[in-house]
């Protein structure tokens, strides 16, 4: 079952990946002879080589920004930065400058290829005026620690830039944007994913302040001010494709699943609570008896959050995982796995865990783990993570329960 899980998550990725999104998007949308194209996000560098692929000679100038160590190489007329995420960084400032620059120069007539992926709210931003970047990581910091998912996140932090919720877009007019977005937030939120560089924001003041006092977010004067403004609601010179999304995810884990040997059920494509609980309620589908007919696989996809008690290291899988792993211990024919369609999971180098009824006796206290959010070193004393690298890829998360 250990094999048949490490079966599915290789075919998952690999059905995942942007690149036949991305060439079929521009298929659909012809471009002129002369395009110019931004690629943000953990999956730039890939939907961003297929764009150059397709484009050729066509290509005048790109920029990427992405993830530290996701990046695979340079690209013909493309300039590449690496910078913090989940939390920006000096480099995040110096790549978005360069972007502002090249939309800033785009005039009526030029078309500008958007290329956006998740992991973006991070990794491009500019503070509005009376800001530092240690204020932006500060807001960041706060609401990554107590358990916000990435639509409350964003719906502050979008208030605080000048490149978020539209802004951006703006920044490039009178150019025309044509934007191919890879979702990673639940319901395909344009404004969310990424924070909405090209997207009319969806949300209000009134729903930014409820975010704040929910989670009791500490603010500077200037950035008090600027959740009191409102953001825009009218972009005009974008046009925009999404060509994926957690349910994309879902329905390869299905047919890998299906190819196995096991009957798929995708229970859900919102899964969205804390990761411990989360992996509780799959240990408990996994306990069941008569539920789903053997053999099964249960699938849920989503992103889950971590409220931040304990000072170990992990990331959302992976506490799901190890969760799972104390509910299913001493069960025979069942593994779940819980892994990060990017590859990475938290601030580690694993995407998430996989357990069977075993691990949780390999894990020396996996309740004193648990509570202190140690994840990683829990899972890697058992040898239960699962280790991709950057795929190249982002469209949230996935678990899977495997039941013989």
């Amino acid at each position: 079952m250990r094999q048949d899980a490490e079966k599915m998550i290789k075919t998952i990725i690999a059905e995942n990946l942007p690149q036949k999104a991305v060439e079929n998007a521009l298929r659909g949308r012809p471009l002129g002879s002369s395009v110019y194209m931004i690629a943000l996000g953990k999956a730039a560098w890939t939907m961003a080589e297929a764009a150059a692929g397709f484009l050729g000679g066509r290509l005048k100038r790109g920029i990427v920004v992405t993830k530290y160590g996701h990046s695979q190489g340079g690209l013909p007329r493309v300039d590449i930065y690496e910078s913090g995420h989940p939390v920006s960084d000096e480099n995040t400032i110096t790549a978005t400058g360069k972007c502002i620059e090249l939309a800033e120069s785009l005039g009526e007539g030029d078309e500008l290829l958007f290329l956006i992926s998740g992991g973006g709210s991070a990794l491009f931003e500019k503070p509005l005026e009376g800001q530092t970047l240690e204020d932006i990581q500060n807001v960041t910091s706060q609401f990554l620690a107590r358990g916000a998912d990435i639509v409350e996140i964003n719906m502050v932090r979008k208030r605080l830039s000048a490149v978020k919720a539209g802004r951006f877009a703006k920044l490039a007019a009178p150019a025309e944007i044509f934007a191919i977005v890879l979702s990673d937030v639940l319901g395909d939120r344009l404004d969310s994913i990424a924070s909405g560089p090209a997207a009319p924001d969806l949300s209000t003041v009134a729903d930014a302040k409820r975010v704040i006092e929910k989670y009791n977010i500490s603010l500077t004067e200037a950035q008090q001010k600027y959740i009191e403004e409102e953001t825009p609601k009218e972009i005009s010179n974008v046009e925009t494709v999404i060509t994926g999304s957690v349910r994309t995810l879902c329905e390869s884990a299905a047919r890998a699943a299906e190819a196995l040997g096991y009957t798929p059920h995708i229970l859900t494509t919102n899964l969205n609570c804390e990761a411990s609980e989360a992996g509780r309620m799959l240990a408990s589908i996994a306990q069941g008896e008569n539920t789903f007919a053997k053999p099964c696989a249960i699938i849920a996809g989503g992103e889950t959050v971590v409220t931040l008690k304990g000072t170990g290291k992990g990331g959302r899988n992976q506490e799901l995982a190890l969760s799972a792993a104390k509910g299913i211990a001493g069960m025979d024919n069942t593994i779940i796995f819980s892994l990060g369609s990017d590859g990475t999971d938290g601030p580690t180098d694993a995407a998430g865990g996989i357990a069977d009824g075993k691990t949780a006796a390999l894990c020396k206290n996996i309740e004193k783990s648990l509570a202190n959010n140690d994840s990683y070193n829990a899972l890697k004393e058992a040898n239960a993570l699962i280790i991709t690298g950057p795929t190249g890829t982002n469209v949230n998360d996935v678990s899977v329960v495997l039941c013989r």
